[in-house]
Parts: C-alpha cells; sequence; structure tokens
C-alpha cells in the first residue's frame, strides 16, 4: 500500500505537471510551503492557543503560530486574526457561530449569481441553520445589485450581511455593502477567499470596513490548503477564538500554519504583487480574445482573476460539462460553472469557469494566455474530433514541458 500511495502522489505531480490548469480556485504552493506543509510539526497535538494550550511541549509551536498570526495581521491590516480554520468554509462557520443564533436571518449572495455554498445554499450547513435571504445579479448587466441587497436589508433586518463570491468576475464594492449594514446595525462577513491575493497586493478595493474577513489561503494567495479569519476589532476576535477552539475545532494543524506564514511571508515580497499584476493582465486579455471569437463572458468583462464564458453563445445545445471533459482529452482543465439566471441542471450548467492563477504561476504571460484560448476555441468546434483532440494534447504538453511548475 505504501508503494501504491507514493506511486499515486508522483502519479498527480506527472498530471498537474502535464496540464493546463484554468481552475480559479487553485494555484502551485512554493517548494517551502510544500515542505512545510510536509514537517515533523503534523506530530504535534497543540490544542488551545500560543501560551494556553491544553497540551506540554509546546513552546515551538507556539513560536511558529504566533508569527503566523504575526504575518496575517500585517498582511490584512486588522487587529485580529485566527490562522487554526481547517478551511474557508469552517472559517465561515466560525465567524456564523461567534454572532448567530440558528434561525436568524442573515443576507447572503444566491449561489447562481457566483456566491458559495456556506453563503446560505439550502444544502449547506449555513442555509440549514440560518434563515439566509439570497441577493443577486442584475439580470441586465450581471452585476451586483445593490439596490436589492438594500431593500432586501431594510425589509427582512438580517444580523449579518455575507459578501464576496465564488464565481463573481467584477470588484466588489466592500464600502457600499458596509454602509448597508451599519445602516441597520447588521454585522459584515467579507468571504474574500478568492480574491485575497488581489487584495493583499492592493489590486482590490479593502473589505476593512467589515467586521469580519474570512478567506482560503491556496487560491491566489498561493499557500497551502486552508483558511483564516481576520476581524477588526479585538472583542470580535476573542468571539472567533473562542468558536474555533473549543467550538468547532480540536487540535490544529500546526503544520499547515506554518506553511500558512510562509504564504504570508511570500505575499508580503514585492514579486508577489507583479505577480498579481500578470494574474489580472491574463485574465483580461484572455475575456477579450474569448469575446472577440463570439463568446459571451458574463458581466462583459473581467476586473479579477477569473471569468465566466456563457457556452450557450455557441450552441444552445452546448454544456458545460460536455466542454470540460472535451478539454480534459487536450490536457487542458476547467470546471463547469452555472452562469446567472442560468435553466441548465447545476451538474450540467451552462457555462465554464476560467481563472488565471495557476498559468501564471507558471510563468505565462499575454501571449501564451491568448494561445489558450484558441485552443479552447478550436477543441470546442472539434469536440466529435478524437483525433484532433489527441493531436492538440500533444501541443498542449510540450506548452506545458516550457512552463514547469516545480524543477
Amino acid at each position: 500500500m505504501t508503494n501504491l500511495i507514493l506511486r499515486l502522489i508522483n502519479e498527480e505531480k506527472e498530471r498537474e505537471e502535464n496540464t493546463l490548469n484554468l481552475i480559479a480556485s487553485e494555484n502551485y504552493a512554493s517548494k517551502n510551503i510544500l515542505a512545510a506543509a510536509g514537517s515533523v510539526l503534523t506530530n504535534k497535538y497543540a490544542e488551545g492557543y500560543p501560551g494556553k494550550r491544553y497540551y506540554g511541549g509546546c513552546d515551538v509551536v507556539d513560536k511558529i503560530e504566533t508569527i503566523s498570526i504575526d504575518l496575517c495581521k500585517k498582511l490584512f491590516k486588522t487587529e485580529h486574526a485566527n490562522v487554526q480554520p481547517h478551511s474557508g468554509s469552517s472559517a465561515n462557520m466560525a465567524v456564523y457561530f461567534s454572532i448567530l443564533k440558528p434561525g436568524d436571518t442573515v443576507l447572503g449572495l444566491d449561489i447562481a449569481s457566483g456566491g458559495h455554498l456556506t453563503h446560505g445554499h439550502k444544502i449547506n450547513f449555513s442555509g440549514k441553520l440560518y434563515n439566509f435571504i439570497p441577493y443577486g445579479v442584475n439580470k441586465e448587466t450581471e452585476l451586483i445589485d445593490y439596490n436589492e441587497l438594500e431593500f432586501l436589508a431594510h425589509k427582512h433586518k438580517p444580523k449579518l450581511i455575507v459578501c464576496g463570491a465564488s464565481a463573481y468576475s467584477r470588484i466588489i464594492d466592500f464600502s457600499k455593502i458596509s454602509s448597508i449594514a451599519k445602516s441597520i446595525g447588521a454585522f459584515m462577513l467579507a468571504d474574500i477567499a478568492h480574491i485575497s491575493g488581489l487584495i493583499a497586493a492592493d489590486l482590490h478595493p479593502s473589505p476593512y470596513t467589515s467586521d469580519f474577513i474570512s478567506s482560503t489561503t491556496q487560491k491566489t494567495l498561493r499557500g497551502p490548503r486552508g483558511g483564516f479569519v481576520c476581524s477588526t476589532n479585538s472583542e470580535l476576535g476573542l468571539k472567533i477564538d473562542k468558536e474555533i477552539m473549543p467550538g468547532m475545532q480540536g487540535g490544529p494543524l500546526m503544520h499547515i500554519i506554518a506553511a500558512k506564514a510562509l504564504c504570508f511571508e511570500e505575499a508580503l515580497q514585492s514579486e508577489f504583487k507583479t505577480y498579481q499584476k500578470q494574474v489580472l493582465a491574463n485574465a483580461k486579455i484572455m475575456a477579450t480574445t474569448f469575446k472577440d471569437l463570439g463568446y459571451r463572458v458574463v458581466s462583459g468583462e473581467t476586473e479579477n482573476h477569473l471569468f465566466m464564458l456563457d457556452l450557450r453563445s455557441k450552441s444552445a445545445e452546448l454544456t458545460g460539462k460536455a466542454v470540460e471533459e472535451t478539454l480534459a482529452k487536450c490536457n487542458i482543465t476547467v470546471n463547469r460553472n452555472l452562469v446567472p439566471f442560468d435553466t441548465a441542471k447545476p451538474m450540467l450548467t451552462s457555462g465554464i469557469r476560467i481563472g488565471t492563477p495557476a498559468i501564471t504561476t507558471r510563468g505565462f504571460k499575454e501571449v501564451g494566455a491568448v494561445q489558450i484560448v484558441h485552443w479552447i476555441d478550436e477543441a470546442i468546434k472539434n469536440r466529435e474530433n478524437t483525433k484532433f483532440l489527441e493531436n492538440m494534447g500533444v501541443e498542449v504538453l510540450k506548452m506545458c514541458k516550457q512552463h514547469k511548475i516545480y524543477t
């Protein structure tokens, strides 16, 4: 079994090296981060917080977690940070548990408009425990309908307004949402899981008017798989700490907390801002090129690291599932995605989501990004031609070998 697992790990490394990854929620961590995530720190049980553990032998890990917390606060300019959440979902859960009771009313972006499962979907814990009222995007512009959000806020008087998205390509007006929340005495959570890297690089407006900021670390931040929560005052921070431990989690993952520290440190370097600027440039030119080829880009453009294509602009029968499977044959990885007001089933969808963080980490710039768009277009047009797709896969593989992830 040991040899099998090690072989499968190597097989996954080869898959990553030999495919072009356009999944917006994935990226490639540095070798230092991988080393920390696979270190002896996985052996240490450290329930509690630095200086207040329930186990002995925590002197070293106390220092590591303190460094991680301090770097997180510095990066996101907040008074308090908790780096123990195992994921973005558990980070959001901690916020909810800290200020809400079951049945409380909350506003969250509808998943069909680009929201996340933890923003109130009925099959998720958030939708099961709380009375989520969804807000969405304007049908004409496909931009967040702030007028609707304000109307719903005054009508339902939620205790919390959740903003942020997993499939929304435009700038989010955190200040406007904050004003709405304050006008009704509600708390605000900015879930920046997708755009935290852009925010860290000062390339997206600040969410610091929010009471809480939650995020993952593996997307645009390019860190390990995990989450964190920041708060703008120490009183709210203490509530978060209590809900994470002992409220939700036991022992923290000290190897991942160390990897998060390295991730935050990398994001504080000037090279990280250069990287994020290229992420934006690649996304923008890809969206523009798709439009030139006759595809409809949801909301018309992108202002961040991702965008959605409405495939119905090419064929009424074309689904996200079909395109995802077609591109996989060419060594290109995307994910199907609902588009606003989609009539297709969630397992089929009418769109695909395209993101540029991973290819930018590999060194792709505008010329390479445009080439990928043309490959995708040709693959879609020739999706029934097996030989054509095989030949394209060979060309994609050549490009991958020119842009290695780990040398």
